[in-house]
């Protein structure tokens, strides 16, 4: 396998109690250029899944507290985890465990006494496979988005009088899908921000994502075109709905943030949907200024609620996705709240370009998910 390595350094974790068939991945997954974990036991491997987000999950079956079935269980409970291919290594073969595994739709068995040529062999070929699946699914997705002139995120800002408004957009691998961000001009003083941000990044979620942040968009924009003097409130409520009722997307749900900015008033108005909190920068201190919504299409009340905000010239607002807020360096430490509060409060640089500069540096350039800013300044 080290001429895939050589292309794409592929991540696998094994989970594994017993030390002397762990050494002896380990110095074989190593040796064949694999980016390798290790985890002792089911918490610590789960954990491990979400924190080092590997390509492909070696399991025992027999160990003690969470055995290997109870384990994929958990994961194929996590939209996000379910997918990534899993391998159960047993000391047994036995026709029962051999079909249980496979009902949890499991890629491969692999006995402990398998020597490591053939155990690499399968390996690749559950990787290969894989990748090629996944580029299928990008070449479709690109061409239906192409097709259909699909934009998850505009081509240019927004111009409002009094306010500086700019974005940053990274999708995950370049495919359009997850994160999508709008502006709908209302009137000549008021403009409506939304970012939004589909659950289920990875690549098998794109085959609905465009198509469903389109719908949202074009819920909102109906919403907009009918009434102009609605909160963030009201309008939040009005898409919920519509998508609540809608029994074809009705399973599949979404964080939402809509910033309603009048620059007569100089106010902002909010309202989230399952979303992170935006950070409103004075100039001096940070506030989080947190909806407690629920997801989007989750249920008919969402408990969606309005924060207004009076904002004076310099007044920064910053609405981001968890593409930013979750992404880990090299050692596996998230951005979180420390790293974007470090780069708000930084002063280097002007506006969006300091958070770009200390995220990707934080992050080496390397994304694994969508990544997704909007900045909002007074003047």
């Amino acid at each position: 396998m080290t001429d895939n390595s050589e292309e794409v350094k592929y991540k696998i974790l094994l989970v594994e109690d017993d030390e002397n068939i762990a050494k002896l991945f380990t110095y074989n997954l190593k040796k064949a250029g694999y980016d390798y974990r290790h985890g002792q036991n089911g918490q610590e491997g789960f954990d491990l899944v979400k924190s080092f987000k590997p390509d492909l999950i070696i399991r025992d079956i027999m160990m003690p507290e969470v055995d290997g079935f109870q384990f994929r269980r958990m994961l194929m409970a996590e939209p996000e985890l379910k997918s990534i291919p899993f391998i159960f290594l047993t000391a047994k073969g036995g026709e029962d465990d051999v079909l249980k595994g496979y009902d949890l739709d499991i890629q491969e068995y692999i006995l402990k006494t398998a020597s490591p040529k053939i155990v690499l062999a399968k390996l690749a070929a559950i990787l290969k496979s894989h990748e090629a699946e996944r580029q299928k699914a990008q070449s479709e997705v690109q061409k239906a988005a192409d097709n259909l002139g699909a934009k998850v995120v505009p081509d240019s800002f927004p111009t409002l009088e009094n306010f500086e408004i700019k974005h940053w957009h990274v999708p995950f691998q370049n495919i359009p899908g997850g994160d999508f961000i709008d502006y709908v001009k209302i009137n000549d003083d008021k403009i409506a921000i939304v970012l939004g941000d589909v659950m289920g990044k990875k690549w098998g979620a794109w085959y609905f994502a465009v198509a469903y942040a389109g719908y949202v968009r074009s819920a909102l924009r109906f919403v907009f075109q009918n009434e102009q003097n609605l909160t963030a409130n009201q309008i939040m409520e009005k898409v919920n709905q519509s998508i609540y009722n809608d029994e074809r997307i009705a399973d599949v749900f979404i964080t939402l943030s809509i910033v309603l900015l009048d620059s007569r008033n100089m106010t902002m108005d909010y309202c989230g949907a399952g979303d992170l909190p935006i950070h409103f920068y004075n100039g001096k201190e940070i506030q989080q200024l947190k909806s407690n919504g629920l997801l989007l299409g989750f249920s008919l009340d969402g408990g969606y609620e309005d924060i207004s905000v009076k904002l004076n010239s310099g007044d920064e607002l910053f609405l981001i996705t968890d593409g930013i807020s979750e992404s880990r360096n090299n050692a596996g430490e998230q951005f979180a709240e420390k790293g974007l509060a470090e780069s708000i409060q930084s002063g280097q640089n002007l506006g969006l370009q300091r958070i770009k500069d200390k995220f990707i540096e934080f992050t080496a350039g390397k994304f694994e998910d969508d990544v997704s800013i909007i900045y909002i300044r007074a003047k």
